[in-house]
């Protein structure tokens, strides 16, 4: 969560001349409702649900960047479908630096609690290691230098496709 996804991946496409995908909006175009609404009506679980068949479906797509929400890694499935059917970029953040990008952000349920620093160490400490297990590479957006980034996950895609 705040890590770039969205805009790296949007600039990433431009860059490759390919089709960019966000899995969160795509929920939302399929569901005519945003995340936050879902989390209030359907739960997580239910979000969950939508975001594996949306990650299925996305994966099944060659010859584009997806950015998936930070919690698509939870599900087994998932991760499946991402290692096997791409090139995974984990894009590591500290979290001070996931807070200063999400703090006025309303859009994210699960920092809707008193104390959004505590939910990003408890989140980050259980979802590392499985999006260390699903990559192909890590890249760290700690520099907020989105050209930086960029050149390092084109290193990234081009070591892959070279395997």
């Amino acid at each position: 969560m705040g890590a770039g996804k969205s805009t790296l991946g949007r600039h990433l496409a431009q860059v490759l001349e390919r089709p960019f995908y966000d899995s969160d909006r795509v929920i939302e175009e399929k569901t005519g409702a945003d995340i936050p609404w879902i989390f209030d009506v359907e739960g997580e679980d239910g979000f969950r649900r939508r975001e594996r068949d949306v990650i299925d479906e996305l994966t099944a797509l060659s010859g584009i960047v997806l950015a998936t929400g930070g919690g698509a890694v939870l599900n087994e499935d998932n991760r499946r479908h991402l290692h096997q059917r791409g090139c995974v970029i984990y894009l590591w953040t500290p979290v001070e630096l996931q807070l200063a990008r999400t703090r006025n952000d309303r859009n994210r349920p699960l920092l809707q609690s008193g104390d959004p620093e505590r939910k990003l160490q408890a989140l980050l400490e259980m979802r590392d290691p499985l999006y260390r297990d699903v990559a192909h590479a890590v890249v760290s957006t700690a520099s907020g230098n989105l050209k930086k980034v960029t050149d390092q996950v084109l290193g990234c895609l081009a070591e892959h496709a070279n395997r």
